[in-house]
């Protein structure tokens, strides 16, 4: 999937402003916005996964919650991606190897099959490409492919599944992150209060939180949340009207195209779930939601939200958290004595 291109910040700008002087028009005329039409809105209802292969999916799973991947036997995806927590760890930096702290915040999983990209930065492409580098982060899981796939192998049920799923004991990368994707696409969380009020529950939410979601349209805020995941589908700089301040060394896209116009460009963040994932931006700058608001008011905006606006936004948000996955942890397969130790200590 390719990056969605937007128009030009000013147009989108002055299409923002000139909503903002309609809808006033429109509520002073009586008109309801209580039902919408789903066509007509920038955000979209989550819709419900849909497993194709099973088999491939619960071989998914079982990786993703599969610590004998690291170098220490001790770190999974699941550990900086907790699905217990939305999906992300609630850290300002992941734990990684050793104690390490990682260089960034980590991202949510629930609902990132719906991302332009993945990473901040956006540096891989796809699922089955990002599910291969925390592997061989000397930061994060600390192993390499070599090691991991020699773990799997040298269990025999593993080699099992994997004959089963893709008829052939010979386990590769590339099934590894083929069987992690899929089970992450699988990972959605569809009918939040927001989704069944957009489908015409006008009971679904209350005066406060429409009123939040229409300040969150006539401010501008959907011209980077938008879609289904309410963001995720564009890069945007962090800083638009005045530079964002941070001691964080991370730099945004320039490190992957090399473009100084990059520089402090990074993934727009998915807004699904936000309620559940304190602190935020990439260095979690901001420790709660009112925090972010207010700074992205001003720093992507220009523009200063009243008391009220904020609490309204934030009520509007809160109505963003669907009905998470239902995870029955998998029981791993043991180890066989030709199953390589993990070194979680030296």
């Amino acid at each position: 999937m390719g990056a969605v291109i937007f128009p030009p910040w000013d147009i989108m700008m002055k299409l923002v402003k000139a909503l903002g002087l309609v809808l006033p028009l429109l509520l002073a005329s009586g008109v309801s916005l209580a039902a919408p039409s789903i066509q007509s809105e920038p955000i979209q209802p989550i819709p419900k996964a849909v497993v194709k292969n099973p088999a491939l999916v619960e071989l998914g799973k079982k990786l993703f919650f599969e610590p004998r991947l690291s170098k220490s036997g001790f770190i999974s995806c699941n550990s900086c991606h907790n699905l217990s927590t939305g999906g992300s760890d609630n850290l300002p930096s992941s734990i990684g190897d050793h104690w390490q702290q990682g260089p960034i915040r980590s991202p949510s999983v629930l609902n990132s099959s719906m991302n332009v990209a993945q990473f901040w930065d956006g540096r891989a492409k796809s699922l089955e490409e990002q599910a291969s580098g925390p592997i061989a982060n000397p930061k994060e899981m600390a192993s390499n492919h070599v090691l991991a796939l020699d773990v799997l192998r040298s269990i025999p049920q593993y080699v099992n599944e994997f004959d089963k799923v893709f008829g052939s004991k010979s386990i590769s990368m590339e099934d590894v992150t083929r069987a992690i994707a899929a089970f992450e696409e699988t990972l959605v969380t569809p009918d939040a209060r927001f989704d069944q009020w957009l489908k015409g529950d006008k009971k679904a939410l209350s005066a406060q939180e429409v009123r939040g979601y229409q300040t969150f349209k006539t401010a501008g805020c959907v011209a980077c949340h938008n879609g289904p995941a309410v963001g995720g589908n564009s890069f945007q700089k962090m800083g638009l009207v005045a530079p964002y301040q941070t001691s964080n060394p991370a730099q945004g896209r320039i490190g992957v195209t090399g473009k100084d116009a990059d520089r402090m460009t990074f993934k727009v963040p998915s807004l699904r779930n936000v309620a559940l994932r304190a602190p935020y931006f990439h260095d979690a700058g901001a420790p709660t939601l009112e925090a972010a608001v207010a700074t992205m008011g001003k720093l992507q905006l220009g523009r200063e939200f009243s008391q009220q606006e904020v609490g309204d936004i934030v009520a509007f948000l809160n109505t963003l958290t669907g009905k998470q996955p239902q995870i029955v942890l998998p029981i791993l397969p043991p180890s066989s004595n030709k199953t390589p130790k993990p070194t979680p200590f030296n």
